[in-house]
Parts: C-alpha cells; structure tokens; sequence
C-alpha cells in the first residue's frame, strides 16, 4: 500500500475508531468524515455494539449522576430478589430502571452536542438543557413512585413485627425524647465551644432534631400508616440535613453526627420505654 493510500485508509478507520481517529488528529490534525468512508467501510454487527458499549462506558466514566443511578439500579435488583417480587412486578422495576438510564443518557448526549454547537451563552441552549434534565427528573420521580408501589407494602409489614415489639410509648415519651436532644446539643456544643445551641458548630442541632422527630413519628404512627408517614418524616429529615450543609452553616461531619445523634438517643429511650 502506497503512502496515499495507507493515510486514506488510516483516515476511514479512524472514522470508525476512537483511539485511530485520536492518533490521525495527533499526527496530522486532520479530523476522519464517516460519510466519506461509508462507501468503503459500513460498520460491521460488532463495530455497532462496540460503539454502544463506548457511549454507554463513556456516560458511566464522565457523569456522576449516571453511576449513581447504576448503583442504586443494582441495589434495587438485588432487593427485589431478597423479597422474592413477582415476575409482573420485576419486569415493571427494570422498565423504571430503564427508563431513568436511557433518559439520562439522552441528556448527556444533548448537552455535549449543544456544547460543541455553540462558544457562547445561549438562552435556547440553556431551555434546551434545561428541558433534557427535567426529562431524567420525572423519570427518576416515576422510578422511586414504582419503587415505592412494589416494595412498601413488604417494608411495612417488616417494620411492624420489629416495631411493634415496642409497647406504644405515651405522647410524653416524644416530647421528653426531643427535649433531651436540645439539651444533649447544647451541651456538646459548650464543651467543644463551638458554634450556638442551634446554629453552627458540631453537632447540626437541626439535623439532630429532624431525626429524632423521624423516629419518633415512626413508633407513635398507627401499623396502617406507619411506612408513609415515616418515609415522608425520614425525606424531611434529609432536605433539613441537605439546606444546612448547602447553606454553609454546618459541614456534613456535623450534620451526619447530629443525625446519628438525635435518631440513636430517640430510638434508645423509646426501646428503653418498652
């Protein structure tokens, strides 16, 4: 092969690979046109899946969002197995599950298309954007909903053997656990001198609050509403957690031990009331 025609080879097979189509730009910054080359070169069978499994290798390597959805993807399988879910109720999981990645991976490939389309600010680039990733929202919303449908009610009756061990604590028993909380965080917070009884400092006073007010809720809640309310308790309790760490008044040191703090010390005196 002539030297013409060994760099016009070179050039259509780096149309078709990543690490060719790098080396051509490396040596001569010329840049490999797929459609000049489908001619000589169509894509085999292989070539396809291997270019899917790039973009899909791609997405996991880049994206933080993409790995975290492929990890609680795995979580979920591997739960749904443990609790035995009927074959209907598996195939409607992997659909969500699907659903969330594909959406994902169609929100990375706009974004990098738009930010090789445009150099500058856009507002149509940015509604564009903005729009893909409200996509991966409501697919992401969809997937805990269906999450939610398939494994509450064998969560529910799980937490209701354990809780209901427990002998129903008064109203009083709450009051006096949240109460204990305040204290136990002002005092920490004396002896480290750090921060105010509830701003700043170690530990988050609200953090420590808001996860005692979720285990309290969970004990005092009636068996028939008890995983709702608790789920729903359990979420405030983290968007407290999530403002105090973004507001810059707490670390998420503090936040994680003030958490541990008010859920341990509340599940403590209640487990000590039975």
């Amino acid at each position: 092969m002539n030297e013409s025609g060994r760099s016009r080879w070179l050039t259509c097979e780096s149309a078709f690979d990543p690490r060719l189509r790098l080396r051509l730009r490396l040596r001569t910054g010329a840049r490999a046109d797929r459609s000049e080359c489908v001619s000589q070169r169509s894509p085999r069978l292989l070539d396809s899946f291997n270019y899917a499994f790039e973009g899909i290798i791609h997405v996991l390597r880049t994206q933080r969002n993409m790995r975290l959805h492929f990890a609680v993807a795995a979580v979920v399988l591997v739960v749904a197995i443990v609790e035995n879910v009927t074959k209907l109720e598996l195939i409607v999981l992997l659909l969500a599950i699907a659903f969330v990645l594909i959406a994902e991976m169609i929100n990375t490939a706009i974004e990098g298309a738009i930010d090789v389309a445009t150099s500058s600010f856009d507002p149509m680039a940015k509604l564009a954007k903005d729009i893909a990733a409200g996509a991966v929202l409501i697919a992401a919303i969809n997937a805990v909903a269906v999450g939610y449908l398939v494994f509450s009610g064998k969560a529910a009756s799980r937490t209701a053997r354990v809780i209901d061990r427990v002998r129903d604590a008064p109203a009083e028993l709450t009051i006096v656990a949240l109460v204990i909380i305040v204290i136990v965080v002002i005092v920490i917070k004396s002896l480290t001198h750090s921060g105010s009884p509830l701003r700043g400092g170690l530990p988050s006073g609200h953090a420590a609050v808001a996860f005692a007010g979720w285990i309290a809720l969970t004990y005092v809640t009636g068996s028939s509403h008890r995983f709702l309310v608790s789920s729903i308790a359990f979420i405030l309790a983290l968007l407290v957690a999530q403002t105090r760490v973004e507001s810059g008044i707490h670390s998420s040191l503090e936040v994680l031990l003030g958490g541990l703090l008010g859920a341990l010390t509340t599940l403590a005196l209640f487990q000590l009331s039975g």
